[in-house]
């Protein structure tokens, strides 16, 4: 179910590895503890959770996605993330469309499962006309401030094709750093207002509203009517999304059948 606050709330999808903060993040953002967290292995997300979130006049829904780790997760609960994810983004479509995507990242090295998981939220499921910004965690220890960590590794980004339009580093745990954690609220919280300003996202739209030509280009592959080399996604969920071949085929069905039938 979705929440339905009238025209004025904004839909934040939230994405990232497991283990990366976001369900903290969102207990950042909201100043109260609304989303369940866990030290465990056990993961606290298993579909997508909706966060109704007010703060500053505005009003919020942030959806907390599952971490996207294959093959770590097993192709099977893989494939059931990211197709939950897909239909997320194309359900919020029907609401209006998604203003903003935050990418949480733990901070450490920029690994492949990092760059899928950006191209396949970013890239492939929002087809770049989504403003996206990156929120770096974890940094209490960081020895100077907290920014300091994104000057070392902003070109490591760049280099890796790796763009995002607004960063926040931040510490989501209060723990014994109580200043930085409430930095941390202020940093975040301007950035989301800043990215989901009224007009914002009428620059990133353009053409054919989000999902439209790709749904276009699934429901010709599956009814035969579209075989030129650019419309097949298997090469670009591989090329660019770093997915093995016989992954980005069994997702590509997935989401061909959702495209025409609809999601279960």
């Amino acid at each position: 179910m979705y929440s339905d606050t009238g025209n004025n709330h904004k839909n934040i999808v939230l994405f990232g590895q497991g283990g990366a903060g976001k369900s903290s993040l969102v207990n950042l953002i909201a100043g109260k503890n609304v989303a369940k967290t866990s030290i465990d292995l056990k993961r606290c997300t298993l579909k997508w959770e909706e966060y109704a979130v007010k703060f500053d006049g505005g009003s919020y829904n942030i959806f907390d996605t599952v971490g996207l780790e294959e093959p770590q997760l097993g192709i099977p609960e893989y494939l059931n993330a990211v197709e939950n994810a897909y239909n997320l983004i194309q359900n919020l479509e029907r609401q209006g469309g998604v203003d903003l995507l935050v990418f949480c990242m733990r901070a450490g090295r920029l690994t492949a499962t990092l760059q899928s998981n950006y191209r396949l939220f970013h890239e492939f499921l929002c087809e770049k006309k989504v403003p996206i910004v990156m929120v770096i965690t974890y940094l209490e220890n960081e020895v100077g401030e907290m920014d300091n960590w994104w000057k070392r590794n902003k070109d490591t980004f760049r280099h890796q094709e790796f763009y995002v339009n607004g960063h926040a580093c931040i510490t989501a745990i209060r723990g014994n750093c109580p200043e930085r954690y409430e930095q941390s609220r202020t940093t975040i919280r301007k950035l989301v207002k800043e990215f989901t300003a009224d007009g914002q996202k009428r620059l990133w739209e353009g053409g054919d509203n989000l999902f439209v030509s790709l749904m276009r280009k699934l429901r010709g592959l599956v009814s035969g009517k579209s075989r030129s080399k650019k419309d097949n996604i298997v090469p670009r969920l591989t090329k660019r999304c770093g997915l093995t071949p016989d992954v980005a085929k069994q997702l590509a069905d997935r989401i061909k059948k959702d495209a025409v039938e609809g999601p279960s």
